[in-house]
């Protein structure tokens, strides 16, 4: 929960921000409605954002490099001597303070009583390079989808070769919190890139939207595992219900969180899942990922032994209450634990709010162990050396332990690969949004291998 007085790393609760409409307390003037772009003087890190006041005299916050788009902000005001805005539910009270110089609106980045200069110019911001994202005309076809899954609706994209199949085909599960289809992050979309892949090499590939996102129902937070393996099942039932799919030949991919969902829907006695690949997915218990996490990211951010102490105590705590099922004891700990944290450094309330649900409690208490040991399909479980967030020393063995029933699954770790997939020396997480790369295209060609091997396309 500690978030530090440091701006870089308050702009990574902006990441998380789908807030709705502000309004502006005074209309905005002509001359500063528009697009306009500059960077936070961070020393040694600038931090570049893009602002967009619209003639209604709302506002947005893109930030590329920690994924933010089009966050809306408050507290907006755009006269020419005085050029405000905040951003919600960020601790510290982040916002600009400015006026207009000209073609420039010049001023300071505030947050947590340090002032830090800013200084914006007319036009947006440039999108990082993604050079691997894929581009049409595409040599497949390519749907849109909607299916049941219990009350809700589930949408989605499906990919597919040409000609008539019947296709081997899989379902794309993403990693934690709410993703879109394409697992859209700092910038990249790695799904979209794997759907590209493996439709090429002649697989049908369907990657949804997680409940609550783009179109499809329900809320995220309120769901358990068991929902989303719900969710995952339904998938596959449509993919079975194509008649351009092979009924017996459909399969699952799981990224991050996503591994941990894939083994546990195809132990299901009624799943006849053809295969599984999971990508950085976890082979410990939910708790123990967390506690290694923050182990190692505040490590490598340079933070005090003392705090990484403080907080390993913290998460290993709330954790014990949440596997002894004590999920008010959870939240009011996690509540007294944020509430005596300087003020400059609590987290918002949506975001304490967020650790003490029902699907933050199924990542905490789930033990992957069992489904794991149940799988007699294929398994390629893969990890990135330099993860930081799924730890390949904490990973790797454990799931080839548990794997070890199973008809020959392959496990393997590419070196110098991050928690993406991305070439990284150090894999910090603050460094997805920076590397051009989206999947280091080994890694693309060794899971396309394994598939062609392990279930040869028509």
């Amino acid at each position: 929960m500690r978030t530090g007085r440091v701006i870089v790393s308050v702009l990574f609760v902006v990441a998380g921000l789908v807030a709705g409409c502000s309004s502006a307390e005074e209309t905005a003037g002509p001359t500063v409605i528009g697009s306009w772009h500059g960077d936070i003087q961070v020393p040694g890190q600038p931090i570049g954002i893009g602002v967009n006041f619209a003639e209604n005299g709302s506002a947005t916050i893109d930030i590329p490099v920690q994924g933010v788009r089009a966050a809306a902000l408050k507290d907006v005001r755009t006269e020419p001597d005085r050029i405000e805005f905040t951003v919600p539910d960020v601790p510290g009270g982040a916002g600009f303070q400015g006026e207009l110089d000209g073609e420039r609106i010049k001023g300071d980045w505030v947050q947590s009583g340090e002032r830090v200069p800013l200084t914006l110019e007319r036009g947006a911001i440039a999108n990082p390079a993604r050079p691997q994202d894929p581009k049409p005309p595409y040599p497949y076809r390519s749907e849109d989808v909607t299916y049941r899954s219990g009350d809700i609706t589930i949408a989605g994209t499906l990919t597919e070769p040409e000609g008539s199949g019947p296709f081997p085909a899989m379902l794309l599960i993403t990693g934690s919190g709410p993703q879109d289809r394409n697992e859209d992050l700092m910038g990249h979309r790695p799904f979209q890139l794997l759907a590209d892949t493996f439709t090429r090499a002649g697989y049908a590939v369907l990657r949804t939207d997680d409940r609550g996102v783009g179109g499809t129902g329900g809320v995220l937070d309120d769901a358990t595992y068991a929902d989303l393996a719900d969710d995952a099942a339904a998938g596959v039932g449509f993919l079975r219900g194509r008649p351009e799919i092979d009924p017996a030949k459909v399969g699952l991919f799981g990224h991050s969180e996503g591994g941990y969902l894939a083994p546990l829907v195809a132990a299901k006695p009624d799943s006849d899942i053809a295969f599984a690949v999971l990508m950085a997915g976890p082979s410990v218990l939910g708790a123990d990922v967390l506690i290694e996490q923050n182990k190692v990211i505040m490590a490598a951010a340079g933070s005090p032994q003392n705090e990484i102490d403080d907080q390993v105590r913290y998460v290993t705590e709330w954790s014990a209450l949440l596997l002894a099922g004590d999920t008010e004891g959870a939240a009011a700990y996690t509540q007294r634990h944020n509430d005596s944290l300087p003020e400059g450094e609590r987290a918002p309330q949506s975001a304490v709010d967020s650790f003490n649900t029902p699907y933050m409690a199924s990542f905490i208490t789930y033990d992957p162990k069992p489904a794991l040991q149940s799988l007699r399909v294929p398994v390629l479980a893969f990890f990135g050396g330099t993860d930081q967030q799924v730890l390949a020393t904490q990973n790797e063995q454990p799931m080839r332990d548990n794997l070890a029933a199973g008809p020959g699954a392959t496990v393997h770790t590419f070196p110098g690969l991050n928690h993406l997939m991305q070439p990284s020396a150090t894999g910090k997480p603050s460094e997805y949004s920076t590397i051009e790369t989206s999947i280091d295209p080994a890694v693309l060609t060794y899971v396309t291998d394994w598939l062609t091997q392990h279930i040869p396309p028509r």
